[in-house]
């Protein structure tokens, strides 16, 4: 056992990048998908998780080599860099403080919801319970934020992205789909119907998100790495791109088994229990929603962490977990995230919202990592060759895609 916890703590960073993937954005993307559209949006997961993971190698192979981070690199080396850090600085906090107040909203519905299972009970109280939940969870958060050690924050994700897999892996053994029905949603198409678009831009904008490329070299230096790891994060790289896919498509296939066929669609956190529990049993059901708990709050964590993250990457490029401005940021970031819980608002359709506007800034950061493992001035032997190029180019123009993608859907839903 002790053999097996040192292997899993080796992979470290990548922790992180599950973590910044799969939230309950993520997995409540891959319902909605999997229940309205079955395994027609397989593709787009598989082809943003391959992105995802080059992505992740090219910003930790650039600190390695060159010991600059992200922002600071921009900044420092790329014409208007500083305007374009600052762009990215604005967009991501948006995009991440709003899957904050979401994830826990969704986070503490889903402990209600596990509770009232076994304590019917407790229904009428559900609003004073769900606020109490929310407050608990996020005081505990903050808490341990405090304490600001990187081994720390690694310990706590190990256990919910491990409890996360677990879950998800499980509950295909109660409701799964056809084999078949898994390689026909490996070939592209866009489902032809209200809400098609927007979901496959909620689907990138989860799965290829840009904070966790840019925070990947300040976890790859608080984790202690230096250029004799670069194979190490390779293969770190790799296998968080590999558990993100298996994660993110159990929960679609998952959906898909139990509710795509029943025509049953999920909007609210409850219709999971109502559409579930029939068809799989209470045992299933407990299972899969701890699962969707565990990504939760494996999220929490970094999305409290990415503001005080990228301004610190912005000023010096250096990770400080114990300043007195990581302590205020992350301490306006745990009462925002009470606001859905406290207005009582559906967090399901905010979250898919969210991820959509995590698409329009990604061609940026594709565009900003790829001007600077071809700068031959700093990455010297070890710039980028022509594999990496070429997956860097494919990155960039499936981002501009489905921004342009993102755009159809907002426009579609917003402009009456």
């Amino acid at each position: 056992m002790t053999a097996i916890i040192k292997k899993i703590l080796s992979f470290g960073p990548g922790f992180f990048a599950i973590g910044y993937t799969i939230g309950t954005g993520s997995v409540t993307s891959m319902i909605v998908a999997g229940s309205t559209f079955g395994m027609q949006l397989l593709w787009v997961l598989l082809l943003s998780c391959v992105f995802s993971g080059t992505l992740v190698y090219a910003y930790g192979n650039y600190s390695l080599v060159t010991g600059e981070t992200a922002l600071y690199s921009f900044k420092k080396h790329l014409k208007f860099g500083k305007y374009i850090a600052l762009l990215i600085i604005i967009g991501i906090t948006f995009g991440q403080w709003n899957s904050l107040i979401g994830i826990l909203g969704i986070s503490a519905n889903i402990i209600y919801e596990l509770a009232a299972l076994y304590m019917p009970s407790i229904s009428p109280h559900k609003y004073a319970i769900v606020i109490a939940i929310a407050a608990v969870i996020i005081c505990i958060m903050y808490a341990i934020l405090l304490i600001g050690k990187y081994t720390l924050f690694e310990k706590v994700l190990v256990f919910f992205v491990t409890c996360m897999g677990l879950s998800f892996v499980l509950s295909l053994f109660f409701v799964h789909p056809l084999p078949a029905e898994v390689i026909q949603g490996l070939l592209p198409t866009i489902p032809d119907v209200e809400g098609g678009k927007m979901m496959v831009a909620a689907f990138v904008g989860t799965t290829m998100a840009a904070a966790t490329f840019l925070s990947r070299p300040l976890f790859i230096q608080g984790k202690g790495w230096t250029m004799e790891n670069r194979s190490q994060q390779k293969k770190d790289a790799i296998v968080a791109a590999i558990l993100i896919f298996i994660i993110s498509g159990s929960v679609m296939a998952v959906a898909h088994g139990a509710l795509y066929h029943d025509g049953k669609n999920v909007t609210q956190v409850l219709d999971m229990v109502n559409a579930l529990e029939p068809i799989a049993g209470r045992l299933s059901l407990t299972i899969f929603f701890f699962g969707t708990l565990a990504a939760g709050l494996s999220s929490v964590f970094p999305c409290m962490l990415i503001a005080p993250l990228l301004i610190a990457d912005y000023q010096s490029g250096k990770l400080d977990t114990r300043s007195r401005q990581f302590r205020i940021i992350t301490g306006i970031a745990a009462v925002l995230a009470l606001a859905i819980p406290i207005l009582g608002i559906n967090p399901v359709k905010g979250q898919i919202l969210t991820q959509v506007f995590n698409v329009f800034i990604l061609p940026v950061v594709i565009a900003g990592i790829t001007i600077m493992v071809n700068n031959r001035a700093l990455m010297k032997s070890y710039a980028a060759g022509k594999f990496l190029n070429a997956m860097l180019g494919l990155a960039f123009l499936f981002s501009l895609m489905i921004s342009y993608n993102g755009v159809l859907a907002l426009v579609a839903q917003f402009g009456g």
